[in-house]
């Protein structure tokens, strides 16, 4: 499989590409600074870019199988700045002008519908996330909106607290909400999870909540 990744320096995208690669993916790695970059193979390919211009996008794009997107705001000064929104519409547009439809990236679980009988625990502390980080959840469901008015066939995966820890490849997911008592998950098993939802039809055009 031919796959793109965005915001492949940060945590999630390190993980996509390095698991990519090891899964046999020809995998190009979109960065702006490829210094940052950790990851290295003969089935790499690595595009610098700022991200701004979606004809710029359209080479790294174009005949892949699949784009994943880990870029996203690093605070709530970049969430204020509106800066997944920002850096995910140029992708929108190069890959609806080269006309590949298949894309995975990274939200947040406060996006999500709660599960049914979430502990009154659960969802008194994600109402305090929410509050506490309400720019970047501005910013995430203003790219949620881009991604339902776009010609992609997407799917907004939604993490809750991200974790730093070796994959361990058990974690649950539910489409269309968040799993119960949804609290933390490795960066490296988001990875693992939107690369396995690249050729599944029922997270198409779905929010999909994972967690441990």
């Amino acid at each position: 499989m031919r796959i793109t990744v965005f915001g492949a320096s940060g945590g999630i995208g390190g993980e996509i590409v390095r698991q990519g690669l090891a899964a046999g993916h020809e995998v190009t790695a979109v960065v702006r600074d490829p210094a940052r970059l950790t990851a290295a193979g003969d089935r790499l390919e690595v595009v610098r870019s700022d991200l701004t211009d979606a004809e710029e996008l359209r080479e790294a794009v174009a005949g892949r199988d699949a784009v994943l997107s880990g870029l996203g705001a690093r605070g709530n000064a970049d969430a204020r700045a509106g800066v997944a929104t920002r850096l995910t519409v140029p992708v929108l547009r190069a890959m609806e002008a080269v006309g590949v439809r298949r894309l995975l990236l990274v939200s947040a679980a406060p996006l999500g519908r709660a599960a049914e009988r979430d502990p009154l625990v659960d969802r008194a502390t994600m109402a305090v996330v929410s509050r506490v980080f309400r720019a970047v959840y501005a910013d995430l469901r203003a790219m949620e909106g881009e991604l339902a008015r776009s010609a992609t066939d997407w799917t907004s995966v939604r993490p809750p607290r991200l974790l730093d820890q070796p994959l361990t490849g058990t974690y649950r997911t539910a489409v269309g909400h968040n799993p119960r008592s949804a609290r933390q998950i490795g960066r490296a098993d988001v990875a693992h999870a939107m690369l396995t939802m690249i050729d599944d039809p029922a997270t198409v055009k779905q929010g999909v909540g994972v967690a441990y």
